[in-house]
């Protein structure tokens, strides 16, 4: 939730579509967009000035250090202190100028080319035939409904994954060209593994229940299949700290190596009101495989807790980690991850909807063509896909609109709840932001219609310059979230 990346690299907001993870890449895109929501990563999102036409803009420069004399022993004059730096608005050097652009531009790119290939691919399964042929191989392998779909489900999802491969491999060498990632090929291909047995695993349950329901009820499946997708939701979110996350990443309580760090944090927990005990703050080892910097909160429950990636201490100073942290902690102050929730819960029902009205007119169209025998054939899968997947795309406008109000009212409550216990809070703020957009190479000049339909989070620049200048302290007005404490 702190994130400069799009659908799912926490503090970055670029495409998600290029990083593996847990969730198939083709299984009930809706739902994906729900898990990695409420799963949400932290983190301060691209970036929106300066405009391309001005100068190369100037690194910002090193904080000052004392003057010291010309010559030993040699008396030196006394100097006003001088002025301390001030990150009014987001800058870079011409060299990472020019690769922030690149970059974001080539995963824009990669994020629209690999959706029309998706559909594309979707498309030819169904119009030569290969679903029905996977259809006849499953129904020849077993007269049992349900051994059918455990060869049915992981030979469809295989084959749209492989073919998607080409895409991931094209992203993770893009990460590693421009220096964001350090994983080697054969840590990234383990991974991609693991992420691939886990999806088919969670698919052929939906994919159960889904037929399910369809048996039971052919004209309100929809609807069964989204009370129950709710429940299976929240477990994944539930354990997804616990089992799912230790399969990618090293995590380790952050009290035992920075516990001056966790101390400071409790400072800041104590002005939130939340119970956030030090067992509930770890620290990933995210420089085995990445230079990016990131937090976020994840979990629900007794699994709850915020993680803070090692890059993130190692290139911010303690009282920027203090701002992340309250960017965190007001995530959960908020409740964004129960609101969250309940919003994709809304999105997914309609989406069902949606996709039911949709598959029977698909069905009434082509499903001779496509040799499909009705809703409850398996090759049906194929074609619930396809229109699960093209109204996920024309739902995240609305999905990331949602999640940038709450990522713009938790940066709010970050510069809110560290006022007064960290000097200069916005000049820090920023700077958090300033680091963050250097080191993720955070696209400077975003077009409106690329942040408005995939930043998850407000453009970096943006945020920098609200949190520069947030201080309704100096003009006697009330802040928004943490009320000053009576005397």
């Amino acid at each position: 939730m702190f994130s400069c990346r799009t659908p799912d690299s926490p503090l970055q907001t670029r495409c998600h579509s290029v990083e593996p993870g847990f969730l198939p890449g083709h299984w009930m895109v809706l739902l994906s967009l729900a898990l990695l929501f409420t799963l949400a990563r932290v983190s301060p999102s691209n970036a929106a000035e300066p405009s391309p036409q001005t100068t190369p803009l100037q690194s910002y420069p090193e904080r000052p250090t004392p003057s010291q004399p010309a010559v030993p022993g040699a008396p030196s004059k006394q100097r006003p202190a001088p002025e301390p730096p001030r990150t009014e608005q987001y800058t870079l050097s011409h060299d990472r100028y020019e690769k922030a652009v690149a970059y974001s531009r080539a995963e824009y790119l990669l994020y629209f080319v690999s959706y029309v290939l998706s559909v594309i691919i979707l498309l030819l399964l169904l119009r030569l035939g290969v679903a029905a042929k996977l259809r006849d191989f499953a129904e020849n392998a077993s007269g049992n409904r349900w051994l059918q779909g455990l060869v049915f489900v992981p030979m469809l999802i295989g084959i749209l994954d492989l073919c998607d491969l080409p895409v991931h491999l094209y992203g993770h060498s893009l990460s590693l060209h421009y220096e964001q990632s350090i994983q080697g090929w054969g840590s990234w291909f383990w991974d991609w593994s693991k992420g691939e047995l886990l999806g088919i695993v969670f698919a052929y349950v939906l994919v159960l229940i889904l037929f399910a329901a369809m048996r039971w009820s052919p004209g309100r499946w929809w609807f069964l299949f989204w009370l129950a997708t709710l429940p299976i939701l929240l477990f994944v979110v539930f354990i997804s700290p616990w089992f799912i996350d230790p399969m990618f990443n090293t995590f380790e309580p952050l009290e035992t190596k920075y516990p001056q760090l966790t101390a400071e944090m409790e400072k800041v927990i104590e002005r939130t009101g939340l119970h956030i005990p030090p067992d509930r703050m770890f620290l990933m080892q995210a420089s085995k495989k990445t230079n990016d910097l990131n937090a976020y909160v994840t979990g629900v429950g007794a699994s709850k807790r915020v993680v803070v990636w090692d890059t993130t201490i190692q290139k911010l100073t303690t009282d920027e980690t203090l701002f992340i942290f309250g960017h965190e902690a007001g995530h959960y102050v908020l409740n964004h991850v129960r609101n969250g929730f309940l919003f994709f819960a809304a999105m997914l029902l309609m989406a069902f909807y949606v996709g039911y009205r949709g598959l029977h007119w698909t069905l009434g169209r082509w499903a001779q063509e496509w040799r499909i025998y009705g809703p409850r054939d398996w090759a049906t899968l194929a074609v619930l896909f396809l229109l699960l997947k093209v109204i996920a795309f024309f739902a995240m406008p609305i999905a990331n609109g949602f999640s940038r109000a709450q990522e713009h009212a938790a940066d709010v409550y970050g510069l809110e709840v560290i006022h007064g216990i960290v000097p200069n809070a916005a000049e820090v703020a920023a700077h958090a932001f300033q680091v963050l957009g250097e080191v993720g190479l955070a696209d400077p000049n975003p077009p409106p219609i690329i942040a408005f339909w995939l930043y998850s989070h407000p453009p970096l620049a943006e945020r920098l310059v609200f949190a520069y200048s947030y201080d309704p302290w100096s003009k006697d007005q009330s802040p928004r979230y943490v009320k000053p404490h009576p005397p």
